[in-house]
């Protein structure tokens, strides 16, 4: 695959100076956009640095370490926008999260893919980064219209149903879109390393599966979990 010089990469933020202008004076914020910036190159060196250690390692408890860390901040995330920043909620979505993840994990990892051992660090931790990031944005967009609609004193069940549907929307206009209007990041990214387009089209159709279903999956527990504690 083709390498990309540091300083071609730089190419790629000039854009954003026009999104953080516009976000300065449209938004009232004039520091958000350069600040995520920022936090996502330093994370990302960082990452990739740590990833290097850990495919080598496989170390079965860093990895769970890790895992657990992925977990409690996705769900401080999702936390950012929504009016309930209490313990108790902070530990639906802890449960919604891990328990799709983990069953997905389990489905992709020892059925699909099947390995013949379980923890493989350069398949595991990519995989839980991309479930965990889906249904983090998802449960987070249905935490937020929920509480709007209680607000507006709509009864559980039309809340539910409304936000279930508005947080789903994005997946499903990819499954509707993908092949059609865009070729997804996994999918080009294989193809530009050179494996062959079917093999890669296998791998998408896994992913764009377990992006839907992670994300219904997450919901679905963490509605059930409001529905019995009356949210």
């Amino acid at each position: 695959m083709q390498n990309i010089p540091l300083i071609n990469l730089l190419y790629s933020l000039i854009p954003l100076l026009v999104i953080g202008y516009y976000y300065y004076k449209w938004a009232d914020n004039k520091s958000e956009i350069a600040y995520s910036t920022l936090r996502m190159i330093i994370q990302l060196l960082l990452v990739g640095y740590i990833l290097i250690y850990i495919f080598e390692d496989k170390d079965l408890y860093l990895g769970i370490t890790i895992l657990l860390f992925m977990l409690l901040i996705s769900t401080w995330i999702s936390l950012r926008n929504t009016q309930n920043k209490s313990f108790k909620h902070f530990y639906k979505i802890v449960l919604s999260l891990g328990l799709s993840s983990i069953l997905h994990l389990v489905l992709i990892i020892n059925f699909i893919l099947d390995f013949d051992t379980f923890y493989e660090p350069r398949y595991v931790i990519p995989i839980a980064g991309m479930i965990l990031a889906n249904s983090m944005n998802v449960i987070s967009l249905a935490i937020e219209r929920f509480e709007k609609e209680l607000e507006r004193n709509e009864s559980f069940e039309n809340s539910r149903k409304i936000a279930f549907k508005s947080a789903l929307i994005p997946q499903i206009n990819s499954l509707l879109a993908v092949g059609l209007v865009s070729l997804p990041g996994m999918m080009t990214g294989q193809i530009l390393s050179g494996v062959d387009p079917l093999i890669a089209v296998r791998y998408q159709i896994m992913i764009m599966s377990t992006i839907l279903s992670s994300a219904g999956i997450s919901l679905i527990i963490y509605f059930y979990l409001s529905k019995k504690s009356t949210y």
